[in-house]
């Protein structure tokens, strides 16, 4: 065979050997850089989560600091808040003296609803001062703008009420300062009604007229404001219901005050004695 036909062969497997050599070291650089990609986006993220597991670390550490930090914040808070509303008491307490001193018969305490209801027929309020404090079941509680209830049961520093919002209770009332006298109960609705009952139809009245408290009972004093009048119905062709719009608002009560009259029991007694027609 001649010469030239054995070297072509030869280089025509080299040139092909070389090529193959080529595309492998091209294939094997390539396939190194994805590599390094993979590497360092999973080095990276095992950085992430290490940076970020000591930093929820520091934040751990910190964290009852922090709480001391508020607990003690929240106690001055507290402390001021308590310094403030002994203050308002406290001037509440003084002004009681100027707004009720005509009431002789009658002694009177400051005193804060702790708790209140006002969404049913039989109504209730707790206030914060009880037996310790000198409040006696069957006392009055008022403000300046109305009657809120009485005193039903009394423990040492707390006392249990029966609210004007209350099925069960009325309230001796007067139509101005001279006018004619019923029992006012709540509407059993509103909030901020009531109805003056027993009202004989000769009386005659004008719709704004003031309703006071009458004086005629042993547990609120006479001449506190209570609402004015409003429309009135005819009850079995012998007396009038009139509606009644009252000064306090039942849905905004904090401050109160206990009216203890103090010659309820002797009033008392002497109402249980039998007149000398009856012996």
């Amino acid at each position: 065979m001649p010469r030239d036909r054995k070297i072509g062969p030869l280089i025509l497997n080299a040139a092909i050997f070389i090529i193959l050599e080529i595309a492998a070291l091209n294939m094997l650089r390539n396939n190194s850089e994805l590599q390094n990609l993979w590497l360092s986006r999973m080095s990276h993220t095992f950085m992430a989560k290490v940076w970020g597991g000591s930093d929820n670390l520091r934040h751990y550490v910190s964290l009852n600091k922090e709480n001391e930090r508020l607990a003690q914040e929240n106690a001055v808070l507290n402390q001021q808040l308590k310094e403030y509303r002994d203050r308002e008491d406290q001037a509440y307490s003084d002004s009681l003296t100027a707004e009720f001193q005509a009431y002789g018969d009658f002694v009177y305490a400051p005193a804060t609803i702790v708790k209140i209801s006002r969404n049913k027929q039989h109504n209730y309020f707790i206030i914060n001062k009880g037996s310790e404090d000198g409040v006696r079941p069957q006392s009055g509680i008022i403000t300046n703008r109305g009657v809120i209830g009485i005193i039903d049961a009394v423990d040492k520093h707390y006392s249990y009420g029966l609210s004007f919002m209350n099925s069960d209770i009325s309230v001796s009332s007067r139509i101005g300062k001279e006018g004619a006298v019923g029992p006012l109960s709540w509407d059993g609705v509103s909030v901020d009604k009531a109805v003056l009952k027993e009202i004989p139809l000769q009386f005659k009245y004008n719709p704004g007229d003031t309703v006071w408290t009458s004086g005629y009972s042993a547990i609120f004093p006479p001449d506190i404001p209570l609402g004015v009048t409003g429309g009135s119905r005819v009850v079995n062709g012998a007396v009038n219901e009139i509606e009644v719009h009252l000064f306090e608002n039942f849905t905004a009560l904090r401050f109160v005050t206990v009216a203890e009259n103090i010659g309820r029991d002797e009033i008392i007694n002497l109402e249980k004695l039998e007149s000398p027609e009856e012996k």
